[in-house]
């Protein structure tokens, strides 16, 4: 029988999955989807491994104790009715934080869960929804394989001076550091570049820029991170649809002391009504706000490039350089004015974007004669999660990641 894997990333109110299955040396995606508005009558979807459609329904849900372990089970349910000969080997999850000790993927037990909600306070809005379908799929298959796998973990190689905060002793022994976030995603894209870019280029100064929902930048040299623009929490760093990002810590001690706000309803702000949305006053969408031209809107597409633009030039000053620039996720992998003003402002690094390879979506976005490349790779998270569970079940195994589709090496002429 085929062997098979599944991989989940919970949201508050959503469950994206994959099933992978190892064919020829690879792992291949089977079916992939996700269910949204969970609890309030969630949207279940399944697409195929031609992508096409195969599941298109609406659950009610709004009855349910636990809507993750609801579409969990609806999940498995549809699995097993259209079961056409594979084994599933194990169920991986992405869990956010892995607090300063779980720097690797892990095989689920009663102590692991313990300690992994033992970190919920270092991602409030985010730690106990990663948790909740691993505590559902066990009452559910108790004899299945499941591997929590870290959003932290490939952060875990941060120099000493790019995690250390400047506060005393007493403080940072409580935990406060810089940890990064979206490591599976730039775990992705390390894992295919060299496919992709060439080996070179892979094991040089890279910068992955994750641009979604939520944002962040990574430095990497030698496949490895060396600073990233998140820190203590996912609320730092670049504009995001809903999060401010980097804000001066007195700022907020003055909202607290002087503008009547206390510590839940600041986070609620900070969260959910800041970012692109704030600046907007319409919409944490790229999209729209790329359709809308308001005065508004504008400023948000201004703030946030900068943001960009400045952290990119910080990220290669710690490294020295700049020999590769990678964008990905929704934003990055979908939204070419977006990319065109960074590429254009860091064209002093040595970029020469090519703008017609831009408006295509790339994969390749630089001139043959750049110094620098530039790059669009779609990231693929729960791939890597497929990959970690496979390899704790199986410590031998030898099996590449899923390439972009349609993404092949594409050397300059």
């Amino acid at each position: 029988m085929t062997e098979a894997l599944l991989a989940f990333n919970a949201g508050s109110s959503s469950l994206k999955f994959a099933l992978f299955c190892v064919e020829d040396g690879r792992l291949a995606p089977r079916l992939r989807g996700q269910f949204e508005n969970l609890g309030n009558g969630a949207r279940f979807r399944v697409h195929d491994r031609a992508r096409a459609l195969v599941v298109d329904q609406w659950l009610d849900d709004r009855s349910a104790d636990d809507p993750h372990a609801a579409a969990l089970a609806r999940l498995l349910a549809w699995i097993d009715e259209h079961d056409d000969g594979f084994d599933l080997l194990a169920a991986g999850h992405r869990v956010v934080h892995g607090g300063e000790h779980l720097t690797s993927p892990r095989r689920v037990d009663a102590a692991l869960i313990e300690q992994m909600g033992s970190l919920a306070a270092l991602a409030p809005l985010h730690q106990r929804h990663g948790i909740a379908p691993i505590q559902a799929l066990h009452r559910m298959r108790p004899d299945l394989v499941q591997v929590a796998c870290f959003d932290t973990a490939f952060h875990a190689t941060l120099p000493a001076a790019e995690r250390t905060y400047a506060l005393g002793a007493d403080l940072r022994a409580t935990g406060v550091r810089r940890y990064g976030f979206h490591g599976l995603s730039y775990e992705y894209v390390a894992a295919c570049l060299p496919e992709i870019a060439g080996a070179e280029v892979a094991h040089g100064r890279v910068i992955v820029a994750h641009l979604g929902n939520g944002a962040s930048m990574c430095a990497m040299r030698g496949m490895r991170s060396i600073a990233t623009t998140m820190g203590f929490t996912a609320l730092d760093g670049l504009v995001m649809g809903t999060r401010s990002g980097a804000l001066d810590p007195g700022a907020v001690l003055h909202l607290l002391r002087h503008e009547g706000y206390d510590a839940a309803m600041l986070e609620h702000k900070l969260y959910h009504e800041s970012g692109l949305l704030g600046l907007s006053g319409l919409s944490h969408d790229m999209r729209t706000l790329l359709a809308d031209g308001s005065p508004a809107s504008r400023l948000a597409l201004d703030v946030y490039c900068h943001r960009i633009v400045r952290e990119a030039g910080a990220l290669a000053a710690a490294m020295g350089g700049l020999d590769a620039i990678v964008f990905t996720a929704g934003v990055g992998e979908n939204a070419a004015p977006v990319r065109a003003r960074v590429l254009d402002a860091l064209g002093w690094l040595g970029i020469d974007l090519d703008p017609e390879a831009n408006i295509r979506h790339g994969p390749r976005l630089h001139r043959s004669c750049a110094r620098v490349q530039a790059w669009v790779v779609p990231t693929n998270e729960e791939a890597v999660v497929a990959m970690h569970a496979l390899h704790l079940v199986h410590a031998d195994a030898r099996i590449a990641l899923p390439l972009p589709p349609d993404l092949r090496r594409a050397e300059s002429p």
